[in-house]
């Protein structure tokens, strides 16, 4: 066995990358939400002064990866991103004109831990000395890819997200003064049976329990040991369904829990319904909030585990449940 492969199914890295710098972007609603000073710019035009929404899509992912690497002082050696959208086309073509090799990702709203988890991988064996993990969506595309038009009008169900429109990049480098990513538990399928396009909170809750149980399992870290654990994104049922999960166990995810769709919104002002959702929630969340909060000395260790939901439009309504994943990235601020 590899000894940066220490434990089954989570990878020790043994030379943790640093991360070198980050940047989020955000349209006005979740300027609006509770954590609207925290991110670094927000866009007062949900067309990002572009012409289609795909477009803007694309323009605050790429605003987001500048910024990060200025920040970092770097032009990556590779770039790795996804969105939403079809063929990953709002990565693709915000990206496009980056002199940087590109590995698009879809993991849905798992992506952005996807992403670093695979970029800390690519800089801990020395086969990069940087790379940026960056993941965005925007509302209005996610709406008119996956549910309908918004001149339609549709209700939404109690259950119900809303996706952000945001995004966020992180550049790891081989070296730096961290924080740092020591420890990455790539997710499993898991499929609860869930068939509700309007209930991935119950859908994807499961995916988490799976890959959170597995990372304490076979790191010896109990939940306490985390500053944060942070989710994302499963909304306020979600949430409330994987520490039900851990309760069955006699596991309490305790205070230091939280859920980025849950953080996003001020769900009961902003008429939110459950929470935040899409890619861009756990990517403006971390980036914005909780990496600015490590850098600051108010947190050390924290627990990052995005979920996302595989399911597409055709393969829901030809009537196929909804599989989800959840991948888990630790950042610390020290290497161990």
């Amino acid at each position: 066995m590899s000894e940066k492969a220490q434990a089954v199914r989570t990878v020790f890295l043994k030379n943790a990358p640093a991360v070198a710098g980050f940047a989020s972007i955000v349209g006005k609603k979740e300027g609006d939400g509770p954590l609207g000073k925290r991110f670094d710019a927000v866009e007062p035009d949900a067309r990002a002064g572009q012409d289609s929404w795909e477009k803007a899509e694309s323009t605050m992912l790429r605003r987001a990866i500048d910024l990060a690497c200025e920040r970092a002082g770097v032009t990556p050696g590779c770039v790795l991103a996804g969105d939403l959208l079809n063929q990953c086309a709002g990565s693709a073509y915000g990206v496009r004109g980056v002199d940087a090799p590109f590995f698009g990702l879809y993991g849905a709203c798992s992506t952005m831990a996807e992403s670093l988890g695979l970029a800390a991988l690519l800089v801990d064996g020395g086969h990069f000395e940087s790379a940026a993990a960056a993941t965005g969506s925007h509302f209005c595309s996610a709406e008119r890819q996956f549910r309908f038009p918004l001149e339609y009008g549709g209700v939404r169900t109690p259950t119900a997200q809303w996706t952000v429109t945001g995004a966020g990049c992180v550049v790891l480098s081989a070296e730096g003064k961290g924080p740092y990513i020591t420890r990455f538990t790539p997710g499993k399928i898991v499929d609860a049976g869930i068939k509700d396009m309007g209930n991935m909170g119950a859908a994807m809750a499961p995916a988490a329990y799976d890959t959170l149980s597995a990372h304490f399992a076979l790191t010896g870290r109990g939940p306490e040991y985390y500053d944060v654990i942070l989710t994302g994104d499963l909304g306020r049922l979600g949430q409330e369904i994987l520490r039900d999960l851990f309760a069955a166990d006699g596991v309490d995810l305790g205070a230091n829990y939280m859920d980025c769709g849950v953080l996003v919104y001020d769900i009961g002002r902003q008429d939110a319904h459950c929470g935040g959702s899409g890619c861009g929630c756990s990517a403006s969340v971390l980036s914005g909030h909780f990496l600015r909060g490590m850098r600051d000395g108010l947190w050390r260790r924290v627990l990052f585990a995005a979920t996302g939901a595989l399911m597409s439009p055709t393969t829901s309504l030809q009537g196929e449940s909804i599989p989800a994943i959840c991948h888990a990235v630790a950042i610390e601020a020290e290497r161990c």
